[in-house]
């Protein structure tokens, strides 16, 4: 299973041409660039359900909400699919984005709400060890660069010290891994592979982050 050279051009296509004249006159073409990158999303799913707990996976629609855009350009020029893991004992997300020259996936947590947020700045002022040690696995710094991306703070939260040793994990509002793909790999055969070595390679950040949220600072379990 792989991306077809067809679905990748007329994505090229789109972007260039990113209007409902040029969209009808081509939905044929859509339909089947649409109908490979569902395939390609299912297979995903399937090899991560080999080695995680899936229990949803949401392929974005290529409608774009203008409302509030200045960008008035009606659709996506993108696939773009989210995967949830099953159960209140696992947590985080995984994602993928397939845009000629801005290709990626993610893993992570994107917006903790509030309280989630708060117990995971609390772990990482508690100790930041183990963190620190997931991110210099080789496999996760190999793929992900051994960080994490995310929207932060200038400065520190209310409440936690600016000069905390962790302040560079505190301040983050997101933990997020992102891993970039040229159109070369994700045309290649072996695009679905590169995708699940990187999923997996994810499993320790969210086994860490799953018992963090799921018990309270004294480590004693939260949920049912």
């Amino acid at each position: 299973m792989q991306l077809e050279k067809l679905t990748l051009q007329y994505l090229i296509d789109l972007k260039a041409n990113n209007n409902r004249e040029w969209y009808h006159e081509h939905k044929d073409t859509f339909q089947i660039a649409q109908a490979n990158a569902k395939d390609l999303y299912q297979t995903i799913m399937a090899n991560l359900n080999k080695h995680d707990d899936i229990d949803r996976f949401k392929l974005f629609r290529i409608y774009r909400d203008v409302r509030f855009s200045k960008d008035k350009t009606p659709y996506n020029p993108h696939f773009a699919g989210s995967y949830s893991r099953s159960s209140k004992k696992l947590r985080g997300g995984y994602y993928l984005r397939i845009r000629p020259g801005e290709s990626f996936l993610a893993g992570g947590f994107w917006e903790p709400n509030k309280e989630d947020l708060f117990r995971i700045r609390k772990e990482f002022e508690f100790n930041d060890s183990e963190i620190r040690n997931i991110l210099k696995q080789k496999s996760f710094h190999t793929i992900f660069g051994g960080k994490l991306e995310g929207s932060e703070l200038k400065t520190a939260p209310k409440g936690f010290d600016k000069a905390h040793p962790a302040i560079d994990l505190i301040r983050k509002k997101g933990f997020i891994a992102v891993r970039k793909f040229t159109d070369k790999e994700i045309s290649s055969p072996n695009f679905i592979d590169k995708i699940d070595e990187s999923y997996l390679a994810l499993r320790p950040f969210f086994d860490y982050m799953s018992e963090i949220l799921t018990t309270n600072i004294n480590g004693e379990s939260i949920i049912d």
